[in-house]
């Protein structure tokens, strides 16, 4: 199976914000300019899947519109009561207790990695093409690699958890078999 992974583009939110699984928007601009980048990729005739936050649907749609499947299984981390609020406006304490249990500690009171890493997996156990685009997170990305190179669940998670990520928004990562 090869996967086309694409990073949505760059959200209209303040440097800084915790944003995890908040449906932020676009701004147009942003939208057109990598969905140009990502037209010339000529990937029109594949399956496309997509988180449903809009940052990752409006893309998906202009790419494939009306073709698109939509599975929440590839949202972006919730961070509970983190949403919204500024990185360094989090208690040290709570992002120090993060980082101590990264698997199990749930940030902000919603999901923990683990959780996370286990939605992602049961998307890619259903997944039944040859070849697919996917428009998601960087999260998600890092999960979806770790999970392609064979780690276990377990491993996958700490991978993309303790990984930093170099995705650029509107990066493709490709996966092949």
């Amino acid at each position: 199976m090869t996967l086309y992974l694409v990073r949505h583009p760059r959200p209209d939110v303040a440097p800084g914000l915790c944003y995890g699984a908040s449906d932020v928007p676009v701004p147009e601009a942003e939208l057109a300019r990598v969905h140009a980048a990502l037209a010339q990729r000529k990937l029109d005739d594949l399956p496309v899947y997509a988180s449903p936050l809009q940052r990752c649907a409006l893309l998906a749609e202009r790419l494939a519109s009306g073709r698109v499947t939509f599975d929440a299984r590839l949202a972006e981390m919730d961070f509970g009561a983190w949403e919204l609020h500024p990185w360094s406006a989090i208690p040290r304490a709570d992002v120090d207790a993060w980082t101590a249990d990264l698997l199990h500690y749930r940030p902000g009171g919603a999901e923990n990695v683990l959780d996370v890493a286990r939605r992602v997996h049961a998307f890619v156990d259903d997944l039944r093409v040859p070849a697919a685009l996917i428009v998601c997170h960087a999260g998600t990305i890092r999960l979806l690699a770790a999970l392609h190179g064979g780690a276990s669940l377990e491993q996958a998670a700490l991978h993309a958890a303790r990984t930093p990520h170099r995705i650029g928004y509107g990066d493709v990562v490709v996966l092949k078999d």
